[in-house]
C-alpha cells in the first residue's frame, strides 16, 4: 500500500517528467513527401521587451479557419508560451513561390496598430517541428532624417522559408523577410495587404541528433569562450589569493594566539584574559529571534539543494537550447520536492537553539521565502493582465501551482519539520556559556553590520561579475547560454569566496570581543545577493534598451525575489561556515 508521501512524490515525477524531456514527442516524427509538418505561431513582442509579449493574432495578421491551440506543459505558460496553428502550410518536401495566403484591407484602426508594433521593433516567434523561427514583422525607414514625424514605416508582406532536410527528417529552417515586398503604414489610411511566402526545401548530411548543436554553438564562439575562461581565470586567481592570504594569516595569528592563551594559563590566574578567549562564556549565546533564524538557515539550505539540483540536470543536457519551459517546470517542481529539506534544517536548528513553538517556526519557514515571492507575482500578473500579455499566467495554471503547494510542498514541509523536531540534536557548544552576557566594548564605525557586509558582499561578487553579464543577456535578452560547465565552476567559486571572507570576519569580530556573531556571519555571507541587486540597476540602465512600466517591473520585480534567494542561500553558507571555524578554535582552547 503506498503512503500519503509516496503518492506526493509520485504526482511529482509525473509534473516533471511532462516536460523536462531531453527531446518533445513533435520532433521524432518522420516524415514522407508532401506530409503536413506541425507550425505553430508562438507570440510577438517587442525586441528589446523580452518580458512584454503577445498573443500572435493579438496583431491584425490574417487568422485561418480552425485555428488550433497547443496543448502546454505547466513550464512552457510560466514561460510566457501561447502556440496556436500558423497560417503557413509548410508541407514536407513541398516547395512553394510567392504562394498568397491571405488578401486584406487593414482599416485605419489596424494600419496604426501595425505602425506602433514596428515602430517599437516587434518580432515573430514560431516552431517548425520544434524548430525555433525568428523574424521582424516591419522596419522604420530613417533614411538619416532627425525628425521622428519623417520616418516612414513598412510592414513585411513575403516571408521566405528555407528548410533542409535530411532523408525524412527536418534538420534547420530558416526565416527571411522580402525586403522588396512592403506595406507602407506611415500615413492612417486603409490599405490592401497581399500576404504571401515562398518556401525552398534543401538537403543536408547533418544527422538528425545534432541539429540544435546550432544553437548551442553560438555560445561556445571562440571569444565567447575566451572571455568566459578569462573569466574563470580572473575568479581563480581571487580565489587563491584570498585563501592563501586568509589561511596564512589566520593560521599564524591563530598559532600565535593559542601559545599566548596556553602560557596565560601556565601564568598566574588572576591574569585578565583579552581577545577572542575573552568571550568564550558568550560567544555560543543563542542569538536574538532564533525562530526567524532557524528559518532563514532552513530556506537557504533549501535553495542551495535546489541550486544543484538545478546544474545537475543542466550539466546532463537536459536544458538545451529552446527546450521550451524546461528550466521553470524544473525549478517549480524540484522547489516542491526539496520544501522537506527546509522544514528538518529549520525545525532541527531551532529545536537545538531551545525554540519552543516549531509549528510557528515551520510556517515562518514556508512562508520567508514564498511569501514575497506571491506577493511580487500577484503584483506583476496583475500588471500582465493589464496588457494582455502572454506574461499574465491563465487561472488554470494558478490552480495547478496552488495545488502543487498545498499538496506537495506544505506536506513535505510539515514532514520535514516533525523529523527535524524529533531529531532531538543537542547544539555542540565546545565552552559553557555564563548566565549573563558581557558588555561589548565600544566599536569603530567600520567595524559595524553595514560596513562589514559591503567588505563581504564585494570580493564573492567581484568573482562572477563577468559571468552575470551573459546570463543576464541570456534570462533578459535573446542570448543562448548553454556553457553550464562554466557557470557551475564560477558557483563553486563563489561558494568558496563567501565561506572565506566571513570566517575572516568572523574571526576579526571575535578578537575585537564582539560575541554577537551568528547574524553578522548570515549578513555578511548574504551580502552578495544585495550588490548583484545593484548590478541590477547598472545593466538596466546601461547594458540593456528594456523600457516601458511592464517590462521595468518584471526586471525589478523577479529579480529582487531572485536577489532575495541568493542572499538567504549565501548567508547560511556563510554562517555555517563560521559556526564550523568558531567551534573549531574554542575546541582548541581550555575553556573555563
Amino acid at each position: 500500500m503506498r503512503t500519503p508521501t509516496t503518492l506526493l512524490l509520485l504526482v511529482g515525477a509525473i509534473l516533471f517528467s511532462g516536460t523536462v524531456h531531453v527531446r518533445s514527442d513533435a520532433s521524432d516524427h518522420r516524415y514522407k513527401e508532401r506530409d503536413t509538418v506541425p507550425l505553430y505561431a508562438n507570440k510577438v513582442g517587442p525586441f528589446h521587451n523580452p518580458s512584454e509579449t503577445y498573443r500572435y493574432f493579438d496583431l491584425p495578421f490574417c487568422i485561418p479557419e480552425g485555428v488550433k491551440e497547443k496543448k502546454e506543459a505547466l513550464g512552457e505558460v510560466l514561460n510566457g508560451d501561447r502556440l496556436v496553428s500558423a497560417p503557413y502550410k509548410l508541407n514536407f518536401r513541398e516547395e512553394k513561390e510567392g504562394e498568397v495566403y491571405c488578401n486584406k484591407k487593414l482599416s485605419k484602426e489596424e494600419v496604426k496598430q501595425f505602425r506602433k508594433a514596428v515602430e517599437k521593433d516587434y518580432y515573430f516567434q514560431m516552431y517548425y517541428d520544434d524548430l525555433p523561427i525568428w523574424g521582424f514583422i516591419g522596419k522604420v525607414d530613417k533614411d538619416i532624417k532627425s525628425d521622428p514625424s519623417e520616418y516612414k514605416y513598412f510592414l513585411y508582406k513575403h516571408i521566405q522559408f528555407e528548410i533542409l532536410y535530411n532523408k525524412d527528417r527536418v534538420i534547420e529552417i530558416s526565416a527571411r523577410m522580402d525586403p522588396h515586398s512592403l506595406v507602407d503604414l506611415t500615413e492612417d489610411k486603409e490599405v490592401d495587404a497581399e500576404f504571401m511566402y515562398t518556401v525552398k526545401w534543401k538537403e543536408t548530411e547533418t544527422p538528425f541528433e545534432k541539429r540544435m548543436e546550432k544553437y548551442s554553438m553560438s555560445s561556445s564562439l571562440p571569444h565567447h569562450l575566451e572571455i568566459h575562461w578569462f573569466s574563470i581565470i580572473n575568479s581563480c586567481v581571487t580565489v587563491l589569493l584570498l585563501t592563501g592570504f586568509l589561511a596564512t594569516i589566520l593560521m599564524r595569528v591563530l598559532k600565535n594566539d593559542f601559545m599566548k592563551y596556553a602560557q596565560d594559563e601556565e601564568a598566574a590566574d588572576d591574569q585578565e584574559e583579552t581577545g577572542w578567549k575573552y568571550i568564550h562564556g558568550d560567544v555560543f549565546r543563542f542569538p536574538t529571534h532564533n525562530s526567524l533564524f532557524a528559518a532563514s538557515l532552513g530556506s537557504g539550505t533549501q535553495l542551495f539543494t535546489l541550486t544543484v539540483f538545478i546544474f545537475m540536470l543542466a550539466l546532463v543536457g537536459v536544458f538545451y537550447p529552446y527546450n521550451r519551459g524546461a528550466l521553470f517546470t524544473a525549478l517549480v517542481v524540484i522547489y516542491a520536492l526539496t520544501s522537506g529539506i527546509a522544514g528538518y534544517t529549520s525545525a532541527s536548528f531551532y529545536c537545538q537553539l531551545e525554540g519552543k513553538s516549531w509549528v510557528r517556526n515551520l510556517l515562518l519557514t514556508g512562508c520567508l521565502f514564498c511569501g514575497p515571492l506571491f506577493l511580487t507575482f500577484c503584483f506583476l500578473n496583475t500588471v500582465a493582465i493589464t496588457y494582455t500579455a502572454t506574461a499574465a499566467l491563465p487561472f488554470g495554471t494558478i490552480v495547478v501551482i496552488v495545488l502543487i503547494w498545498t499538496l506537495v510542498t506544505s506536506p513535505l514541509l510539515v514532514l520535514g519539520g516533525i523529523a527535524g523536531k524529533n531529531s532531538k540534536a543537542e547544539f555542540q557548544a565546545p565552552c559553557r556559556t555564563t548566565k549573563y552576557p558581557r558588555e561589548i566594548p565600544p566599536l569603530p564605525w567600520y567595524r559595524s553590520a553595514i560596513p562589514q557586509m559591503a567588505m563581504a558582499g564585494f570580493l564573492p561578487f567581484s568573482a562572477i561579475y563577468i559571468e552575470l553579464y551573459y546570463i543576464f543577456a541570456s534570462v533578459w535578452g535573446h542570448r543562448i547560454y548553454t556553457i553550464y560547465s562554466i557557470l557551475f565552476i564560477v558557483f563553486i567559486i563563489l561558494i568558496i569566496v563567501t565561506a572565506f571572507i566571513t570566517v575572516a570576519l568572523t574571526y576579526f569580530q571575535l578578537a575585537a570581543e564582539d560575541h554577537q556573531w551568528w547574524w553578522r556571519s548570515f549578513l555578511c555571507g548574504g551580502s552578495t545577493g544585495l550588490f548583484i541587486y545593484a548590478y541590477c540597476l547598472y545593466y538596466y540602465y546601461a547594458r540593456s534598451d528594456m523600457s516601458g512600466f511592464m517590462q521595468t517591473s518584471f526586471f525589478f520585480g523577479y529579480m529582487a525575489c531572485i536577489c532575495y534567494g541568493f542572499f538567504l542561500m549565501l548567508g547560511t553558507v556563510g554562517f555555517r561556515a563560521a559556526l564550523l571555524f568558531v567551534r573549531h578554535i574554542y575546541r582548541s582552547i581550555k575553556c573555563e
